[in-house]
């Protein structure tokens, strides 16, 4: 994949891409600021537990899809994940 960048990046040829499994996640859309995060995380744990699953530990991952200097706080997009197992 070429593409040219608007500036010249130094760390570019330090990235690389690598495969991983999971396992079985929970996940959703956060559609607000970063400090609203933790009620995302309650409506998710509440989900698992109706529908069988439980988080498997405290760790999580944030995926953050806006870039916050430009986009307005209440429009910032990140999707939440956490790892869960059966009850």
């Amino acid at each position: 994949m070429s593409r040219k960048l608007k500036k010249a990046n130094d760390r570019l040829d330090q990235l690389r891409l690598e495969d991983y499994d999971e396992g079985s996640c929970c996940q959703m859309l956060h559609l607000s600021s970063y400090d609203d995060e933790p009620a995302s995380f309650a409506q998710m744990e509440a989900f698992c537990s109706e529908h069988g699953y439980r988080r498997s530990d405290k760790t999580h991952r944030e995926i953050y899809l806006s870039d916050p200097r430009r986009t307005e706080t209440a429009k910032l997009k990140t999707v939440l994940r956490f790892k869960v197992e059966t009850d």
